[in-house]
């Protein structure tokens, strides 16, 4: 006599083997079906390089997000540079504006500094920062990297 088990556990041992295709060990789908993600897309231009001496690079995947504080004394070229892993050809034209701001601490009387309100890819622009200030990114769809390199004197 079998007993009713017996039937179950077979086709366990028998469909066990097929029931990871079409994965890989990240659990992520493999082939045509994958799609982009951040770690599997090319890192934007001002990513890759390292941040040389006084430089400071923040980088984030998703937002609202604040970064820091960071330490600022002197005049800054501040860029930044958003990207779609899922699509490197996107025209940000019609995304949400990528929108970034240094603020101080609470209880702190300077006021916050806007950086960018821009639906494009990438901008830049030259400020004076002096200061503890972080680095708060509240829109933007889009993976980012703003980097803030100091301007010789």
């Amino acid at each position: 006599m079998v007993r009713p088990i017996m039937p179950l556990l077979l086709a366990v041992l028998v469909l066990a083997p097929i029931a990871g295709c079409g994965a890989d060990r990240s659990g992520r789908p493999t082939g045509a079906s994958r799609t982009a993600t951040t770690a599997d897309a090319p890192l934007p231009a001002l990513a890759r390089r390292p941040a040389a001496p006084g430089e400071i690079v923040v980088r984030g995947e998703t937002s609202p997000q604040t970064h820091g504080p960071y330490v600022f004394d002197g005049r800054y070229l501040v860029r930044f540079e958003q990207y779609a892993p899922e699509d490197p050809k996107l025209d940000f034209a019609s995304q949400t504006p990528f929108t970034a701001r240094l603020t101080p601490r609470r209880g702190d009387p300077r006021g916050a500094i806007d950086l960018f309100q821009a639906a494009t890819r990438d901008g830049q622009r030259e400020l004076t920062i002096r200061g503890r200030y972080f680095v708060d990114v509240s829109f933007g769809d889009y993976p980012y990297v703003t980097r803030f390199t100091p301007r010789s004197a």
